[in-house]
């Protein structure tokens, strides 16, 4: 009885589509960018609304300039911003240069999931604690700087991150006391 092997042309093809699927792979994880050195932000300078973090004097923080790929179901982090004037959120949006109030569901998207500003006023559905909503893209959260008078002196945003509106957190159903309130696993996806 005669043998079978795979000829070379085979294995060949099997290679070149390894190392392919094997780039392809790599394409779509988000590596940190660079650091951001914190400095101790002026006296009253840094907002703590929310919770809001001020920069730690010293603390090195890490950037991205990408967010994880999205889907029809991408994971993110739900946190919690003032889009007011005088806010934590700081300076007005950054897709219309107005400010919104906390009763407008509103979010700012990781400097990736914004992409230069082409989910500006999009609007995008975010699933959590049994519930979705949607809500209008209208910011970034930067997350290739901070720790300056432009970023509020608070920290360069994870990649990961869809920043609410009071609105959005409450169309969720998750009260203020909750212990949830101000950082939730979502998911999220374009409309």
């Amino acid at each position: 009885m005669k043998q079978v092997y795979p000829s070379l042309k085979c294995l060949l093809v099997l290679f070149v589509l390894l190392v392919t699927a094997s780039a392809l792979v790599e394409a779509q994880k988000c590596n940190p960018s660079g650091k951001v050195k914190g400095k101790k932000p002026p006296k009253n300078q840094c907002n703590q609304d929310n919770g809001a973090e001020c920069c730690e004097q010293g603390k090195v923080y890490t950037t991205y300039k990408c967010s994880p790929p999205v889907s029809t179901h991408t994971k993110g982090i739900l946190t919690i911003n003032s889009f007011e004037k005088g806010g934590d959120g700081g300076g007005p949006s950054e897709c219309d240069g107005r400010y919104h109030g906390d009763g407008t569901p509103v979010v700012a998207l990781s400097t990736g999931w914004f992409s230069n500003k082409k989910r500006c006023h999009h609007q995008i559905t975010i699933s959590g604690n049994g519930r979705s909503v949607k809500a209008l893209v209208v910011d970034q959260c930067d997350s290739t700087m901070g720790c300056d008078g432009e970023h509020a002196y608070q920290p360069p945003c994870p990649n990961n991150i869809v920043d609410a509106s009071k609105a959005v957190w409450k169309a969720l159903g998750v009260n203020e006391k909750d212990k949830e309130w101000g950082w939730m696993d979502i998911t999220w996806s374009d409309v």
